[in-house]
Parts: C-alpha cells; sequence; structure tokens
C-alpha cells in the first residue's frame, strides 16, 4: 500500500508540475505534437515505400521468348537449364496459345484481330516466366537466361525495375534517418525545457532537501512530468494518423498513382503505428526530463 501511495504522490505532483508551469508546459507538447506528426509521416511513408519495394518484387516477372521454330525437346532443355540458375526463385512455361487467348480475353480490339489466326500465322512466341529471389541480382539471371540456346529475346523492364527499386530504398533509408533525427532532437528541446522549469523551482527543490527528500524522490516526478508531456504530446499524431491515414486510403481507393503502388491496408497499421508514436513520445518525454534532472540537479 505504501508503494502505491508512494506513486500516487508522484503523478499528483507531475501533474501540479505541469499545469503549474503550463506556458512551459505547453511549449514542450506542441514541440513533441509537431515532431511526432512529422515522425508519423516518416513512419507511413517509410513502410509504404517498404510495401512498394516487396510488391515490386514479387511482381516483377523475366520473360525469356523462345524460338518459334525449337521442338518440344528443345523447350525440355531450356526448362531444364534456367532450372540450374542460380537464385532463380519460379519459372513458369507459356505457350503461345495460351499468350494468344488470355490477350484475346482481355480486349475485343485484340480478339478481332487474333480470332482468324492459325497456328503457323501466330507470330507470338512460347516464353518461360522467370520470377527471381533477389531483385538485385535480377540482372544476372536475365543475362544467363539469354545465353541459353533457343532463347531469342530476354525482357524483364531492365534499367526501370533497378531504378526504381534505388529509389525506393533510398526514400526508405530517408526516412528512417528522419525519424531518429527528430526523435534525438525532440529529447534535446524537452531536455531544454524541463532545465527552464528546473531553474524555476530550484527553491521548492531546495525545500525538499532540506526536508529529507531523497534523491530518487526528487527525481522521479520531473522524470513522469517528462513522461505526461509526452503522452500529452502524441494525442493530435495519433489521431491525425488514425483518421488522416484511413481518408487518404479511402480516396485513392487503396493505392497512389496507379494500382501497382499499393497502400498498406488501414488496419492494423494505424493502430500499431499509433502505439509507435505514445511510446515514442513517453520514451522522448521521460529521457529529455532524465537528461536535465542529472545534469542540473546535480542529483
Amino acid at each position: 500500500m505504501k508503494t502505491f501511495r508512494i506513486i500516487g504522490r508522484n503523478f499528483r505532483d507531475a501533474f501540479k508540475g505541469v499545469f503549474r508551469n503550463f506556458s512551459l508546459s505547453f511549449a514542450s507538447i506542441s514541440c513533441i505534437t509537431i515532431t511526432l506528426i512529422v515522425v508519423a509521416v516518416s513512419i507511413v511513408l517509410s513502410n509504404n515505400v517498404d510495401n512498394f519495394t516487396k510488391l515490386v518484387e514479387r511482381d516483377v516477372t523475366i520473360v525469356a521468348f523462345i524460338d518459334n521454330n525449337a521442338t518440344n525437346e528443345q523447350i525440355d532443355e531450356i526448362k531444364d537449364s534456367i532450372s540450374t540458375i542460380s537464385n532463380v526463385d519460379t519459372y513458369e512455361f507459356r505457350s503461345k496459345q495460351d499468350i494468344t487467348k488470355e490477350m484475346r480475353e482481355s480486349s475485343d480490339v485484340f480478339d478481332s484481330i487474333m480470332k482468324n489466326w492459325t497456328d503457323d500465322e501466330n507470330p507470338i512466341q512460347n516464353t518461360f516466366q522467370v520470377k527471381v529471389k533477389d531483385i538485385e541480382k535480377i540482372k544476372n539471371v536475365a543475362n544467363q537466361i539469354e545465353k541459353i540456346e533457343g532463347i531469342t529475346l530476354v525482357k524483364y523492364g531492365e534499367g526501370m525495375v533497378e531504378q526504381l527499386v534505388s529509389v525506393f530504398d533510398f526514400v526508405h533509408k530517408i526516412c528512417i534517418g528522419a525519424v531518429i533525427a527528430l526523435i534525438l532532437v525532440t529529447a534535446f528541446l524537452i531536455s531544454n525545457t524541463i532545465k527552464i522549469t528546473i531553474n524555476s523551482r530550484q527553491r521548492e527543490i531546495g525545500i525538499m532537501r532540506l526536508i529529507g527528500a531523497s534523491n530518487l524522490n526528487i527525481r522521479i516526478p520531473f522524470i513522469i512530468e517528462g513522461l505526461l508531456l509526452g503522452a500529452l504530446g502524441s494525442i493530435v499524431p495519433i489521431l491525425i494518423t488514425i483518421y488522416g491515414y484511413n481518408s487518404l486510403y479511402r480516396n485513392f481507393d487503396g493505392h497512389l498513382f496507379s494500382p501497382f503502388i499499393k497502400l498498406i491496408e488501414p488496419v492494423p497499421f494505424v493502430y500499431i503505428t499509433s502505439l509507435i508514436l505514445l511510446a515514442i513520445g513517453i520514451a522522448v518525454g521521460m529521457i529529455g526530463s532524465w537528461r536535465a534532472v542529472k545534469k542540473y540537479l546535480k542529483i
């Protein structure tokens, strides 16, 4: 019971400290709020960029065109050669009849043009569609497939795929760096704000020492005060994250610019992000307070 009373008293003192120094507390909360909004944007952007990259890696396919004069035995040999290439994940043979049927079903224009073609008149080639394990090595796989006898052409969106993955990776790293930098800056600003609070309460701290308060008893209310500032500062960013991202997802039908660039589904993503923001806010507030107390109270 005594422990609970001490904890309750510390929280009470922390609440009093927040409202007694409201202007400074408001400055701290505003600082945390603005920072966490930017952090939320960075987290959302970073995770979606990571999702885009995974979609690219999953969907990019090497299309290897087979010579129209290749026999079934030669096609089997090509298949065996592809299977021995390292970094190949899956591969599938697509006959020109299957490709033609798929194209006719996808468009009335194609159907009108292709419906009277015989097998001999059909210019479409048989293909192997190959997916790789590591997209960064896709060019090496494509070059090896191109050297196989009976393969006339290899296409996978060369150049564009590597550039797209490179851009996504760069943006992802920038977002992570921005989040870390913002957290450090916020901790520093909170620390400075708490320092001002401590300087304005030196008389109160002196009285606490005179009546025999331990270093821990002096330190804890300030740390809890930082916790409260962090929690209060995270409320607005959490609301913006939940309602803003849900609205973005609905308005853009779950993708940006094209169906290829899909957004992460809001649930449970927004709630996980909200918990991260709350944890960052609380941690930054407590760390900032702890630094200020340790350095300036010299206790």
